[in-house]
Parts: structure tokens; C-alpha cells; sequence
């Protein structure tokens, strides 16, 4: 029987966690998300990918950029691969898709920052 033990990040309380790998049980969790975070973790762990990508402007030569939701976790070197080639054009404003359905995840990279010329 493997078990991991993590902190949950859903909420404040911080549970310390412990999860049966083969039946994806969990003890500690003190609500239901708690529950949800392990299971989520262990099958299919999601980030935030917070980057850079280069950018056409007078005033700026990066522009902050990150992915809208959490995507795989496994994915986040493909997805700054394709990062690595993205330029784009000023103007550009907070929430303007960069890059769409990035690596196939169906989760769009967003500017993070204003951009006027």
C-alpha cells in the first residue's frame, strides 16, 4: 500500500494529508475539499504557469503572461516550448488571449499586464 502525505492548499487550515495511492483514500482533511485537492493531485495535478514572452513594443521587450486556469502539470514543458517562439504585437491589454488551447490543455495563455505601444 503506497501513501503520500501532503499540505492542502484549498483553504487556510493547511490539513496535513495522507492519501492511499491505490484506492485514493484520504484521511486528515478536515472538509471536503480537502478531499477533492488529494484525489485532484494524484490523478491529474494542475498548475498555474506564470512566464514571459517576448513582445513588439517601444516601451516594453516582455510582457508577464499566464495561463487563465491550472492545466497539467505534466504539459508545463511542452507549453514553454511553444512559450519560447510566441512574440506579440503591443497594443495589448490584461486578460487578451496570447496563446490559444496551449498545448491542447484547452487552457489559453493571457496577458497579465497593459501594454499601449
Amino acid at each position: 500500500m503506497e501513501t503520500k502525505k501532503m499540505t492542502c492548499l484549498e483553504c487556510p487550515r493547511g490539513c496535513q494529508l495522507e492519501i492511499n495511492v491505490d484506492t485514493l483514500e484520504v484521511t486528515g482533511n478536515t472538509c471536503p475539499r480537502g478531499e477533492a485537492f488529494a484525489k485532484a493531485e494524484i490523478t491529474n495535478p494542475l498548475r498555474v504557469l506564470t512566464t514571459t514572452v517576448r513582445i513588439n513594443s517601444k516601451t516594453e521587450v516582455m510582457l508577464p503572461v499566464r495561463t487563465q486556469t491550472g492545466m497539467p502539470k505534466a504539459k508545463m514543458f511542452d507549453a514553454m516550448e511553444v512559450i519560447k517562439g510566441v512574440r506579440v504585437n503591443a497594443p495589448i491589454f490584461v486578460g487578451d488571449v496570447v496563446v490559444s488551447d496551449l498545448c491542447g490543455t484547452g487552457v489559453d495563455l493571457i496577458a497579465t499586464k497593459n501594454v499601449r505601444e
